[in-house]
């Protein structure tokens, strides 16, 4: 892919998306459509905080033509042309990068690379708002990754050991970014209220299948120090356990009494989504599960 014309230097009222512009050059090669999108929320809250002063409006000048040069590069794909379809995408991309950076903290692992992948989710989290408002669902994860990177990288500055694992968020936490990932002032400890990602509440598009760190995603680099070289999942194979099929779902007959609505379908299209993400890392029961939900959502309107 050619290289992009250089942007000049970021006005200081832009500060807010500097991270994301950041991002948007962290990925030019290793996923360009992440690298779009990244580049199309700057130009969006750009045009939101100032769009009159001559330095802001040379600036959005040039990283709009960043957009147009990439648009035309990324012209078949469907992940810009169709609105769902890059949503999806985004989002796939975001949760990979947040349950790697969340095994490892349960793992008590704690390093460069899982902060900035806490720190890079919630960022990618902000980029999904182009395509409208956010979930629930991805409102929570997006504070408890950034928090999260906040939180442990204070810990490892002053020599602290983090404390692994989900813990209390402070409500008036709103984390203001600066030049390191995650180096940001963090509220004081953790309040003694548990937030457990992998436990949210039943609303949108949760209760989807996924085991926590499973999907690292294939360019997040996982450190580890008696690394190997190998620098895709580091999680060991284990056998799997498939869950056991319910022969219901195998009368796929039409009922005519079913009425499904526009949030079943996207409900199904989510289910649908992550068992193709599952399989890309081989894990079959959780492609399973997730296929069976969707598969009794479309025949049967419940869940």
């Amino acid at each position: 892919m050619a290289a992009l014309a250089p942007l000049p230097p970021l006005p200081p009222q832009f500060k807010s998306i500097q991270h994301h512009l950041r991002t948007a050059q962290e990925h030019d090669k290793r996923d360009p459509v992440v690298a779009y999108y990244c580049r199309l929320y700057a130009m969006q809250t750009g045009m939101k905080i100032d769009s009159k002063t001559p330095e802001c409006r040379k600036f959005l000048s040039k990283l709009m033509d960043q957009l147009e040069t990439l648009k035309k590069q990324l012209g078949d794909n469907e992940a810009v042309t169709q609105e769902i379809v890059g949503c999806a995408h985004l989002e796939n991309y975001a949760l990979k990068m947040f349950l790697y950076a969340d095994n490892e903290d349960r793992a008590a692992r704690f390093h460069k690379n899982m902060i900035k992948s806490f720190y890079t989710a919630s960022l990618l989290i902000d980029v999904i708002t182009v395509f409208g408002e956010l979930t629930d669902e991805n409102v929570k994860h997006r504070k408890y990754a950034r928090w999260k990177a906040t939180y442990i990288h204070n810990c490892l500055k002053n020599g602290e050991t983090p404390q692994a694992g989900p813990v209390g968020i402070e409500d008036d936490n709103d984390v203001e970014e600066n030049e390191d990932v995650g180096a940001t002032s963090l509220p004081t400890q953790p309040s003694p209220s548990p937030y457990d990602p992998s436990n949210m509440p039943s609303s949108n598009y949760t209760g989807i299948q996924i085991p926590p760190g499973a999907h690292a995603p294939a360019n997040t680099p996982a450190e580890v120090p008696h690394s190997t070289g190998v620098t895709s999942n580091t999680v060991q194979p284990t056998p799997q356990t498939i869950p056991a099929i319910d022969p219901a779902l195998f009368n796929t007959g039409s009922q005519g009494d079913i009425c499904l609505t526009p949030e079943d379908f996207a409900r199904a299209q989510k289910y649908c989504k992550y068992a193709g993400s599952a399989l890309q890392y081989e894990d079959v029961s959780t492609a399973v599960q997730n296929l069976q939900k969707a598969l009794k959502l479309l025949t049967t309107g419940r869940e």
